[in-house]
């Protein structure tokens, strides 16, 4: 028997042919082959002109045109889930996160990611804009360096406790900013680092002081029990981190110099938010509606790491609080 099916060739069809005309049973003609009898039986049963007689030329034709039938099938059947996909790509989700979303509360509709990659690429190549990367081969992102400065009476993540490196706990932040095209405005993106819950501001310029106000202003928003500490790079804009946790009641953690990936979870949202606002966006000609726009599709959108439910859900369900 074989051990990987593969498909019957022209010379197996003449040798099946032969030896059935020989009076040898579909048994030793498969021993011979080293074929299953049932793919004998089965290419006999479908290739038989006439319930009788089995012409190679005439079967190899039909083989061929059932193999190019094949290869032309259309991917994402249904004109409903062509229309879900559709949706969620033009909102920014991405085929993982379709599938994902379908396996988990839509199963009889589920499709694979690869499957509507596929279907993209090759029935709807429009929708490659709709993609994080609109190029055909994709490309290893290397991680942003920030500027080390120094940082009065910084504490390591290294003593961070083992609780919020595992997020076994709501109430965990990561802090980052991001810089606009004019090198002064930018943003400051918060992120809970169990729910996923994002908060993005608006700030004028990166200073510390401005960078101070948007997180007090933010994070005061929820309930004390659910702001514990907060994570930060080694940016000059943390300088004040002292006063924050005075005002918040927190702690504060600090990656080391070049370690930006110890707070993962607000580089990969930064990422997220770049689909929106790419590179070189100038934020002063950006409106607050348009990032509290960005920020509830961010937080309404599924993740794979909360098992496809949303940042806004599962910080509902983790704390029972309004996600402000």
């Amino acid at each position: 028997m074989e051990t990987y099916y593969s498909h019957l060739n022209k010379t197996e069809r003449t040798l099946i042919k032969d030896w059935k005309n020989q009076g040898i049973s579909l048994r030793d003609i498969g021993c011979r082959l080293n074929r299953s009898h049932t793919t004998i039986s089965r290419e006999l049963r479908r290739n038989l002109w006439c319930g009788r007689h089995y012409y190679i030329r005439g079967t190899q034709e039909l083989y061929e045109r059932r193999l190019k039938q094949r290869a032309q099938r259309f991917r994402l059947k249904t004109q409903s889930i062509r229309c879900f996909v559709h949706r969620k790509l033009n909102i920014g989700w991405t085929p993982e996160l379709i599938a994902g979303r379908l396996r988990e509360f839509d199963s009889y509709k589920y499709v694979c990611h690869e499957s509507i990659y596929q279907y993209i690429y090759i029935e709807a190549p429009e929708l490659i804009e709709c993609l994080a990367r609109k190029h055909r081969k994709r490309r290893t992102k290397n991680p942003y360096r920030s500027t080390v400065e120094h940082i009065k009476n910084r504490v390591s993540i290294d003593v961070r406790p083992v609780e919020v490196d595992e997020r076994e706990t709501v109430g965990h932040w990561e802090s980052d900013s991001m810089v606009g095209g004019d090198r002064k405005s930018g943003l400051n993106v918060i992120i809970e680092r169990a729910t996923r819950l994002v908060n993005i501001s608006l700030v004028k310029n990166k200073t510390s002081r401005a960078t101070k106000t948007v997180i007090i202003r933010r994070l005061s928003k929820h309930p004390d029990k659910l702001v514990k500490s907060i994570t930060y790079d080694n940016g000059s804009e943390n300088v004040l981190h002292q006063e924050i946790n005075a005002k918040l009641g927190v702690q504060s953690f600090f990656c080391k110099p070049y370690h930006s990936w110890e707070k993962g979870s607000v580089e990969q949202v930064n990422g997220l938010i770049r689909r929106y606002l790419p590179k070189g966006t100038n934020f002063n000609n950006v409106t607050t509606t348009e990032i509290n726009r960005i920020e509830k599709r961010l937080n309404n959108r599924p993740r794979k790491c909360l098992n496809y439910q949303t940042p806004y859900e599962m910080f509902r369900l983790a704390s029972g609080a309004l996600a402000d």
